[in-house]
């Protein structure tokens, strides 16, 4: 599922190509949408909420959509050829005279009234990249229920919104405790609330998701994707497993040295030695 800085370029992306513009053509392709007519309509904004995609019109509509794991916005300039998949894929299709936005294997298109947003974007925590950013409101969701594995609390999008596998795994890395670890027990939660927000801020406008600083190939995340492989801090190597009980388990990735804390049992794991696999100057 992608992650909330990921949906946020996607927002600027439909927002810079339909924003001010009236709709020309527009297709839901649902069956509880099949009939609503858009056209003519004047597209007045489109913006993230998390990792939701709210594009507001004038007369008071808002379309609601979300990428989950496989949907995707395509824009296209007027004549070019739609190649994002197949005609049996599209969910939604909105033209203006600038072009086309059409959305692929979208499993969520929800047409409503824009004073009805909260009824699906309203359980949502502060999001870390909207106009709400609450730290404190963040914090004090994260800890209402102390027990959890500190992983599983940061991807719940109720206590803030934007955080997905990777950024969890890797703020797990920069506070120092396993995905395991319980969130009463973090030392310091309002650091970890702050660095989330410096990491989406940091990645909103570019891919990849960087959270070392190290924009090289390989070297871009601390631990996420990096199972077998050293530690870029200390060279041990970094371990995978799984949190949760299926069918919501997810992946996660530690390095046994640098993060203290509950943990699957692995081979007891020391520091390495020399440089093999640390980014100069870190």
């Amino acid at each position: 599922m992608p992650e909330g800085d990921s949906v946020y370029r996607v927002a600027a992306h439909l927002h810079e190509a339909l924003a001010g513009q009236a709709l020309t053509s527009a297709d839901l392709r649902v069956p509880a949408h099949a009939t609503a007519d858009l056209t003519g309509r004047r597209v007045l904004e489109v913006a993230p909420r998390g990792k939701h995609l709210l594009t507001r019109f004038e007369g008071g509509l808002t379309l609601h959509t979300h990428l989950r794991m496989d949907g995707r916005w395509e824009v296209y300039r007027p004549g070019e050829r739609w190649t994002g998949g197949p005609d049996r894929q599209i969910r939604a299709v909105l033209g203006t005279d600038r072009g086309t936005a059409v959305g692929y294997r979208l499993p969520v298109v929800e047409l409503l009234r824009t004073a009805d947003e909260r009824r699906i974007v309203g359980h949502l925590g502060p999001d870390l990249l909207g106009p709400d950013w609450d730290p404190v409101e963040a914090v004090r969701r994260l800890l209402a229920r102390p027990g959890r594995p500190v992983v599983e609390a940061l991807l719940d999008q109720r206590n803030l919104a934007g955080i997905g596998n990777v950024y969890a795994n890797e703020l797990c890395f920069v506070a120092g405790v396993t995905p395991w670890t319980e969130v009463g027990e973090l030392p310091h939660p309002d650091r970890l609330v702050e660095r989330a927000r410096q990491m989406l801020e940091a990645n909103k406008l570019r891919p990849g998701h960087i959270t070392t600083g190290d924009t090289r190939p390989g070297y871009q995340h601390w631990v996420y994707g990096r199972a077998g492989r050293p530690c870029p801090r200390c060279v041990t190597p970094v371990v995978a497993g799984r949190q949760g009980a299926p069918p919501r388990d997810r992946a996660v990735f530690w390095c046994p040295y640098c993060q203290r804390g509950p943990a699957p049992d692995v081979t007891t794991a020391r520091p390495g030695r020399g440089g093999a696999g640390r980014p100069p100057g870190r």
